[in-house]
Order: C-alpha cells, then sequence, then structure tokens
C-alpha cells in the first residue's frame, strides 16, 4: 500500500514540477485534447517515439488508445486483414486490456516526459451496469496514472451497430453510473455521440439531441467533454431546425452549440472541435469559418482543440488538423486562440489529475489490503 500511495504522491507533483521548469521549456503551439495512440487492431507507435513526433511543437496530450477492436473473420474478408471498421462487416468487440497497455506506455516514461500526457481509460462497456466497476478497477492497479475516461462512445456511425452485445444508449442507466463516478473522482469524460443519425434529412430535431442534454444535465457535478461538436464522417452539421408548427427559422449547428453554452444547466459540458472531419466543415468557407471563430471568440473558455489522430507514424500526419484549422486560428482574438488551444487542457486537466489523485488517495489502501 505504501509503494501505490507513493506513486500517487509523486504523480500528483509532476505539474508543480513542471510548472516550476515552465522557462526552460520550448513554446509549445498546442496542447492535444484528443489523441489515440492506438488504431482499431491495438497497433500504434511506442510511446518514446512518439515523443519525438510531438517534438516541440505539442506540450502536452490527453492519451487513450481505442476501446474497440476491430474482428478479423475470415469468413468476411479472408486473408485480407481490416485494420478499420469500414474495411469489413466483422463485428467490434470491446478490448479492456487497452487500458493496461497506455498505463504500461505510460509508466515506461521518465517522470519529466510522463508530466506531457493524461492518460485516459477507454476500455469499458457503457451499456454494462459492471462498466463502472471497470472504471473504478483500473483506477485502484494504476494509481497514479489516469486523469479522465474516454474518448469513449455512444452513438457513432457506421461503428454503434458493429458493436457486439447490447447497443449503447444515452439514456441506459450503466451510463449514468458511470458518469455519477466521474462526479465522485474528478475523472474528467470525453464523450463521442453523433447529435444526429447519419444523412438526417434537414429540418427535424437532430435525433439525439434531447437524450444528450437531458444526460447532461443529470450529471451536473462531471466535468464532460462532447467531442467533434457533435458531427460525424457523414452526419453534417446541422443547418436548421422547424420551429414549433412546422414552420422554419434559421437554427443551425452553431445556433444549437451556443443555446447548450448559456444554459446554466450546462456550464459543466464542453466541447472539442478535434477531427479532420469536423475541421472540413469549419473552414469549408469563409462563412463557415467566421461563425466557427465566432462562437469560439464568444465562449473561449468551452472549446478545446485535439487531433483526433490515430495511431500516426510522423509528425505531419500528426499536425494535419492542427493545420487545417489554420483559417480560424487566424479570426480568434489572442485570447480565445491560447485558450482552446493551450489553456483550457490545462485547466480541466490539471484540476482532473488533482481531484483524481485525492480520490485516490482516500480510497486507495481499501482496494489493496
Amino acid at each position: 500500500m505504501r509503494t501505490r500511495l507513493a506513486v500517487i504522491a509523486a504523480t500528483a507533483c509532476l505539474p508543480v514540477l513542471v510548472a516550476g521548469q515552465a522557462t526552460a521549456e520550448p513554446a509549445y503551439e498546442f496542447n492535444d485534447a484528443h489523441f489515440h495512440l492506438t488504431n482499431y487492431v491495438q497497433q500504434g507507435p511506442d510511446i518514446h517515439r512518439f515523443l519525438e513526433i510531438m517534438g516541440d511543437k505539442v506540450g502536452r496530450v490527453a492519451l487513450f488508445g481505442i476501446p474497440l477492436q476491430q474482428t478479423w473473420s475470415y469468413e468476411n474478408s479472408g486473408n485480407y486483414a481490416p485494420t478499420y471498421y469500414l474495411q469489413t462487416d466483422a463485428p467490434l468487440y470491446y478490448y479492456s486490456f487497452t487500458d493496461a497497455w497506455i498505463a504500461s506506455q505510460y509508466l515506461s516514461l521518465k517522470p519529466a516526459d510522463r508530466a506531457r500526457f493524461d492518460p485516459m481509460i477507454t476500455g469499458f462497456n457503457p451499456a454494462d451496469m459492471y462498466g463502472v466497476e471497470h472504471i473504478k478497477r483500473v483506477l485502484t492497479t494504476f494509481p497514479g496514472v489516469f486523469t479522465g475516461i474516454g474518448e469513449f462512445t455512444i452513438h457513432k456511425e457506421f461503428v454503434s451497430s458493429k458493436v457486439a452485445g447490447d447497443t449503447a444508449s444515452l439514456t441506459d442507466p450503466a451510463l449514468d453510473r458511470i458518469f455519477d463516478f466521474c462526479a465522485e473522482s474528478g475523472l474528467i469524460a470525453i464523450l463521442h455521440n453523433d447529435i444526429d443519425m447519419p444523412f438526417a434529412k434537414q429540418g427535424a430535431e437532430p435525433v439525439y439531441l434531447t437524450q444528450a442534454k437531458d444526460l447532461l444535465r443529470r450529471h451536473p457535478g462531471a466535468t464532460i467533454i462532447w467531442a467533434h461538436v457533435g458531427i460525424g464522417r457523414v452526419v453534417h452539421p446541422v443547418q436548421s431546425v422547424a420551429a414549433a408548427g412546422g414552420a422554419e427559422r434559421p437554427v443551425g449547428h452553431m445556433d444549437i452549440v451556443k443555446a447548450m453554452l448559456e444554459d446554466p444547466a450546462l456550464k459543466h459540458l464542453y466541447f472539442d472541435i478535434s477531427w479532420d472531419e469536423v475541421a472540413k466543415y469549419a473552414v469549408a468557407t469563409p462563412e463557415a469559418t467566421q461563425r466557427t471563430a465566432s462562437i469560439i471568440n464568444r465562449y473561449p473558455d468551452r472549446f478545446l482543440f485535439g487531433t483526433d489522430e490515430v495511431a500516426p507514424g510522423d509528425q505531419k500526419k500528426y499536425l494535419k488538423v492542427y493545420y487545417m484549422y489554420d483559417p480560424v486560428w487566424q479570426l480568434l482574438t489572442p485570447e480565445a486562440r491560447e485558450k482552446v488551444r493551450k489553456g483550457n487542457y490545462e485547466r480541466l486537466f490539471d484540476a482532473a489529475r488533482k481531484k483524481v489523485r485525492a480520490w485516490e488517495a482516500a480510497n486507495i489502501g481499501d482496494k489493496a489490503n
């Protein structure tokens, strides 16, 4: 038990040590709030190689794998070994070992390098009432390591229907149990949930919006980041929503986001603008870029940047999404640009680190005996 508590105490001090050395550090361009070290067949670069890829461009990274493993079904694809969920009709299944792998990669680093990462727990089934027990078990097995949970998925185009077992739902009590524990432990949560169904017709309220808002309102004590602002590969930004009585009003995606940001019951909600599929919409036209920059400038404390890169092999691939956002960066105020690219990450993840280490210190003794 003493050893475990020593690890917790040592890790809790890492942000302080780094802060004390801040003047000697490179002027990093951003912190990455959304990064997958491994892909859908659990392959990716060694974390020491990834540090080289980060170089002097990226300061800190929310580190996770992929919670789902793609099945290689010989009956489906023969000798072709799929590495992505769109390459086969075979199912996906939850791969819980991903958390042990991420922990082992993190723990292989020198303490100063560990301070640049915030490992996240992903290998749980959000449709399983025991899912929260997996999260607790990971924390007590690897104290001093994890900062949050996610990215995990409820509704995702082409993915949700491929997952073996029960279908995840925003109304499932299993998910409520998970967010209850996030509030208790301080774990930050990154949630992937498409705001609408694939290829949805414009004019109706996004099918998952009300359920998502109800879920978020049920858990005001949890810090939740809605990944990709609810957008997907074929889940496009909402263009217009019909008002009561059938009359159409100009309510687009950013209007929906704005309403959520202004809702006092959702002050614990944040959005990340990760993924090239999101960036392409943000920079599609000058008008789209202006809308994106305008809402970020108005609510600079509520957005985080992430790459959503998966197992990149080199820095060019890793930084692609960051540079896609150049038109947006140019329209942000200096304050907003700093917060979205670096400050909000540091504020939220530093607070989560402190809370989770405190929970571990208070609970690890009982679990270790």
